[in-house]
C-alpha cells in the first residue's frame, strides 16, 4: 500500500503525506486490487487536501476505507426494485484459439459487427466459440482490430515486455504533465465544504475511467456537463456513473453543434477526454488546437494503450488491457485455472479515473497559482504497469457489505430509487456529496 501510494504522490509531484487507511481485507486477486483502489482514491483526496491547503493555509486530514474503497470499485449504487442492466453483450469475453486466448469487446453495437465482420453472425456464445476456435489468435486480434472492432489476445508479462507496445508504455510516466498557455488568474470561488465549486468540467469519456474522474470531480462541487454523440449508449454504466452530472448529445461532425461544442469549451475549465489519441485532432480539436484557442484550459486525456508506439491509437478497454499486459495470464497460471483469470472488476479504469481526477485538480491549483493552464496524460495500460509491479495482493478477504456500508438518502433515478454505499473517502471539513441524481445520457440541453 505505502509503495504504491508513495509512487502515485510522486508521479504527482505531491509530497509524501500520510493518509490513514482503516478496515481490513483485500479483494481476491493475485494482485493488490485492493491497495490500488485505496492508493488511487488516496490520491485524489490528497490533490483536494493540497488545493484547500494552497488557498486557505490550512491542511485538511485523510482517510480511506479499504473496504469500501474496494466495493466503489465496482459499484456504488444499490437499486430498490430494479436491475441495473447488464454490464456486457452476450458474445463478448474470451474464447479459445487455435493456439491461446483472445478476448472480444462486443458492447458496443458497432464494435459487434466490427467482430461479425471478420467472423460471421453469431446468435450465441457457442456459435462464437466455433468459429474463434478456427483462427490463430495474434491473425484474429489484428483482422478484427483492422475491422474497427476491439480485441486482445492474451499475451504474458514477459511478452508483453518485449512487445513493441509494451516497451513503448513502460518508456512513458504513469502521468504526463504538458504546461499550457495562461490567460488572466481567474480566483478561487471554492470553499472548505465545495472546493470546486463553479469550476466547469466538460466531460467527453464513456464508460469507466473518465465518468469515475467526472464524478469525483462533482462531488466536490464542480459543474459537470457530460457530451455525448446522439446514438451512443451504455445502459449497464449509465446509472452508476452520471451521478451529479448533467448529460446532453452533440453531433461533431454537425456544423452547428460544433459552434455549440467551441462556445462551451471557450468557458471550461477542464476537459476531460478519452478518445483514442488521433480522434479530436481528426475533428480539429487536437491537442495544440485546445491550447491556443481556449488558453488556461486543463486538458486530461485518456486512452487504453499509452501515448506512444504502434498502439497508440488502438481502441481499447480495460479487460482488453488486462489481457494484452499479462494481467490474465498471470491470475490463470498462479491460480492454475483453465481460462484467462482477470481482476475481480475493472481496477484499471476505476484507479486511472482516481489519477485523472488528482491531476485535474493538481492542475487547477497550478492556474489558480499562476494563470497557466496545462494537460496531463494517463493510459490504463501504464496504470497497469503500475499494478503488476507492485506485486501480490493480500490473501485476507473483506467482511461482506451489509445494510449499514449505505447511506440514508434515497437517490430518485430515472429507473427507480437507489441507494449509494458510503463514500471511502473522509477529507476533513469537506463531504464528497453529490447534488444531482444520475440521469439518462443526453437527457439535458448542452448547456453551462
Amino acid at each position: 500500500m505505502t509503495d504504491l501510494l508513495t509512487s502515485i504522490q510522486a508521479e504527482l509531484g505531491m509530497p509524501h503525506t500520510p493518509v490513514a487507511f482503516t478496515s481490513s481485507g483485500a479483494l481476491p486477486s493475485v494482485f493488490a486490487v485492493t491497495d490500488l483502489a485505496c492508493a488511487s482514491i488516496a490520491a485524489a483526496g490528497q490533490a483536494v487536501s493540497e488545493l484547500l491547503h494552497q488557498q486557505t493555509g490550512r491542511l485538511p486530514g485523510l482517510e480511506v476505507d479499504r473496504r469500501l474503497a474496494s466495493f466503489w470499485f465496482s459499484s456504488s449504487i444499490r437499486p430498490l426494485g430494479w436491475n441495473v442492466p447488464p454490464l456486457w453483450d452476450p458474445i463478448a469475453g474470451d474464447y479459445a484459439t487455435k493456439d491461446g486466448w483472445i478476448r472480444l469487446h462486443t458492447n458496443a453495437p458497432h464494435h459487434r459487427a466490427a467482430a461479425e465482420s471478420v467472423l460471421g453472425a453469431c446468435v450465441d456464445r457457442k456459435a462464437m466459440a466455433s468459429k474463434v476456435a478456427q483462427w490463430a489468435k495474434s491473425d484474429l486480434e489484428q483482422a478484427v482490430v483492422k475491422a474497427g472492432g476491439c480485441a486482445a489476445e492474451m499475451r504474458s508479462w514477459d511478452q508483453w515486455q518485449v512487445h513493441a507496445q509494451g516497451l513503448a508504455v513502460n518508456a512513458e510516466p504513469l502521468i504526463q504533465f504538458i504546461a499550457g498557455h495562461n490567460r488572466p488568474g481567474t480566483p478561487w470561488q471554492g470553499s472548505v465544504a465545495r472546493p470546486l465549486a463553479a469550476i466547469k468540467v466538460l466531460d467527453l469519456t464513456r464508460v469507466l475511467a473518465g465518468p469515475v474522474a467526472s464524478r469525483f470531480l462533482a462531488g466536490l462541487g464542480a459543474d459537470v456537463l457530460r457530451i455525448d454523440p446522439p446514438s451512443w449508449n451504455e445502459p449497464g454504466v449509465v446509472p452508476e456513473m452520471t451521478l451529479g452530472k448533467r448529460c446532453a448529445r452533440l453531433d461533431l461532425h454537425d456544423k452547428t453543434d460544433r459552434l455549440v461544442f467551441e462556445s462551451l469549451l471557450k468557458d471550461a475549465d477542464i476537459v476531460l477526454h478519452g478518445y483514442r489519441a488521433d480522434a479530436l485532432e481528426r475533428l480539429g480539436y487536437g491537442a495544440a488546437e485546445r491550447q491556443q484557442r481556449f488558453p488556461g484550459l486543463i486538458d486530461v486525456c485518456l486512452n487504453a494503450y499509452g501515448w506512444s508506439g504502434p498502439w497508440q491509437n488502438r481502441r481499447g478497454f480495460d479487460s482488453l488491457v488486462q489481457m494484452s499486459s499479462g494481467i490474465a495470464d498471470a491470475g490463470m497460471h498462479i491460480t492454475q485455472a483453465d481460462k484467462p483469470t482477470p481482476l475481480p472488476l475493472q481496477a484499471l479504469d476505476h484507479a486511472t479515473g482516481y489519477l485523472m481526477a488528482a491531476s485535474a485538480i493538481k492542475l487547477l491549483a497550478e492556474r489558480l497559482n499562476s494563470g497557466q493552464g496545462g494537460s496531463a496524460r494517463l493510459s490504463l495500460a501504464r496504470t497497469a504497469k503500475l499494478l503488476i509491479e507492485n506485486g501480490p495482493g493480500s490473501n485476507t478477504p473483506l467482511r461482506a457489505e451489509d445494510e449499514h456500508d449505505q447511506g440514508m438518502l434515497v437517490e430518485q433515478t430515472p429507473w427507480g430509487p437507489a441507494h449509494r454505499l458510503h463514500v471511502p473517502l473522509k477529507i476533513t471539513g469537506t463531504p464528497l456529496q453529490w447534488t444531482l441524481a444520475a440521469s439518462e445520457l443526453g437527457a439535458h440541453r448542452a448547456q453551462w
